[in-house]
């Protein structure tokens, strides 16, 4: 991949502010992932039935369908409750899934008080030059107006956790 390629995908930035404390917001996003998770964001053939974090630097964020079959959204290299969760992001430039890290950009998670007892989420694409050919695809697609559909959700889903 040439150095220009990567210098000309921006990452992409979104975030939203919850009502929640940052230790509470950082468990709705890795315990309920089922209750923000956007239902068009599937890379199962079948319905999906389930989604989790495995808590912890090395765990796999990944979904499963009624028959068992599991698929990996990437895996976690940085885990800090209430603050941060960085993970990689194993599709590729059409939107499948890649079976390893190679060609995954990042999904970086920062957890950060807000002054008025809430906490802002931001979660960043970075890296998006890793996905090859395509990646300034997968740049337009999450390019645009913050928060971005998974933060709109999230965010209820907090409000809904209260």
């Amino acid at each position: 991949m040439s150095e220009q390629m990567t210098q000309t995908i921006p990452d992409v930035r979104k975030w939203v502010t919850v009502p929640a404390t940052p230790q509470q917001a950082f468990a709705v996003f890795t315990e309920q992932p089922e209750q923000w998770w956007p239902a068009s964001h599937v890379l199962l053939d079948k319905e999906r039935v389930g989604l989790a974090f495995e808590p912890g630097v090395g765990g796999r964020y990944y979904e499963w369908d009624a028959d068992g079959r599991q698929i990996d959204w990437g895996r976690i290299l940085d885990w800090l409750p209430g603050r941060r969760i960085v993970m990689t992001w194993r599709i590729n430039a059409s939107w499948q899934s890649i079976p390893t890290d190679d060609g995954a950009s990042l999904i970086e998670v920062d957890f950060e008080p807000d002054g008025d007892g809430g906490t802002r989420v931001t979660l960043a694409h970075v890296q998006l030059h890793r996905h090859g050919e395509g990646a300034d695809r997968i740049f337009r697609a999450l390019d645009g107006p913050s928060p971005g559909e998974t933060l709109e959700l999230f965010e209820r889903a907090v409000r809904s956790a209260q």
